[in-house]
């Protein structure tokens, strides 16, 4: 990864030192609103459980374990009545061995590559339900797209799979983003369970397992959208990632 580190993040540092300067993106108006966990109590137990089994990653490049194991924990505890501790992020690592995961998020990653893009996310999400026993009825890895006679109908379906989850609690919705449409942060692809949505006010709330991102977060359905569709820059299409998107996970 040293063409990111000499290469990759001094330009996005200009892009993020541009966009606060002129006060664009998350910078701009429609910004992220952090929470307290606690304002979002509900009879719902399934983003409850959401809550209650966050994770931060443990480095920059493992958003896919937090996130995955977050999902999995909080699946687990909904479903399963045997009381073992919750997994951690080395356990599943260790167990869930698709796409190289493992060597995918060391220093050196797999040939070079670190991280998960969507479609490999998709088939590691999908492989940790089977291997932990989680039930669910169907597994699908959807890229979303910005062009306008697309995006209606893909905001549509996303809206319905929102309620599905909250206030449902039928499925979930692992996303995979440019952090930086979402928060003030570099515009890097980036994974985090959804926590909640809001109907009335079509408000995303994001877990995010970003270890600077200190608590949830409230966007608009809008800037969600806007950070899922996003294309990633071209820089980062050697190392697999082409475009956003979530993975969405019916369970009845």
């Amino acid at each position: 990864m040293n063409i990111f580190r000499t290469l990759i993040r001094p330009y996005l540092q200009v892009q993020y030192a541009i966009h606060k300067f002129s006060g664009t993106g998350s910078f701009g108006p429609d910004q992220a609103r952090y929470i307290e966990p606690l304002e979002l109590p509900g009879p719902n137990p399934l983003k409850n459980a959401m809550f209650r089994h966050h994770v931060k990653q443990y480095h920059e490049a493992s958003c896919s374990v937090a996130s995955v194991v977050s999902v999995v924990n909080a699946l687990k505890d909904i479903q399963q009545t045997k009381t073992d501790p919750p997994l951690t992020q080395m356990d599943i690592l260790e167990t869930v061995r698709t796409a190289n995961w493992k060597e995918r998020m060391s220093e050196a990653g797999d040939k070079g590559k670190r991280g998960l893009p969507l479609s490999m996310l998709g088939d590691v999400v999908k492989s940790s339900l089977d291997i932990y026993g989680i039930t669910y009825r169907s597994v699908e890895t959807v890229q979303v797209t910005k062009d306008p006679e697309k995006s209606d109908f893909y905001k549509k379906n996303l809206l319905s799979r929102l309620y599905e989850f909250d206030p449902l609690g039928k499925a979930v919705i692992i996303a995979h983003f440019n952090q930086g449409s979402f928060v003030k942060a570099l515009q890097i692809p980036h994974i985090s369970p959804v926590g909640g949505f809001d109907i009335k006010t079509k408000t995303v709330t994001m877990l995010d397992v970003d270890f600077l991102q200190k608590k949830p977060y409230k966007i608009s359905f809008d800037r969600f959208y806007e950070g899922i569709s996003c294309d990633y820059h071209k820089l980062f299409s050697s190392f697999g990632y082409g475009s956003g998107g979530y993975i969405y996970i019916r369970l009845s």
